[in-house]
């Protein structure tokens, strides 16, 4: 099996760079799953049915995330140093209410209420949740006031957290393309 490039994607431009909005989708790319924390209820037996708060990983450092341009895969990861940029950023530009479903409507509603980075495996608040987060792990908590953003986390219908930023690293499949075009033009006129 063909081995996939990976792009580390960074943080240069932190005015323009970064995330911007935390979506709630079916499948997310980092393969996480948040939790339900009124599931847990038994376990935590602080947590009740009415708290509609949902907590899982946003970023996992080093995780391979496959992705597609045109018929181009790869694969992106992220340093441990960029996700805690990626955090910070997102806080300081206070997104925290920026949310979407499936990364195409903006839904009213929802709030961050927490945001860490996890910087001791063993002893991490997200122990509590059975997240199994790495060291460098971006973990966000989110109150859910919308009925139907609510009612979806219920049925299953969003399972995770997936994030929408803009990171410097891709222009390296650009500069790729653009290389083997001047190559095949090369070769087509011999």
């Amino acid at each position: 099996m063909e081995k996939l490039q990976n792009i580390e994607l960074t943080i240069k431009d932190e005015k323009e760079q970064g995330v911007f909005a935390i979506s709630f989708v079916d499948r997310p790319a980092i393969e996480e799953d948040f939790i339900l924390l009124s599931e847990m209820e038994v376990e935590m037996k602080v947590i009740d049915e009415n708290k509609r708060e949902v907590i899982g990983l946003a970023l996992v450092p080093e995780k391979k995330i496959l992705r597609r341009i045109k018929d181009k895969e790869f694969t992106v990861s992220f340093s441990a140093e960029t996700i805690a940029k990626t955090q910070e950023l997102y806080m300081k530009k206070l997104y925290g209410n920026n949310v979407t479903v499936d990364h195409a409507e903006n839904v009213d509603g929802v709030a961050l209420i927490e945001s860490w980075i996890v910087e001791d495996s063993k002893n991490d608040k997200s122990n509590i949740y059975k997240l199994n987060a790495p060291v460098g792990s971006w973990v966000v908590k989110m109150k859910v006031y919308n009925e139907e953003v609510y009612q979806g986390i219920k049925d299953g219908k969003f399972n995770g957290f997936s994030i929408e930023g803009k990171y410097d690293g891709l222009e390296q499949l650009k500069m790729q393309d653009d290389v083997l075009n001047e190559i095949k033009d090369l070769l087509e006129k011999l």
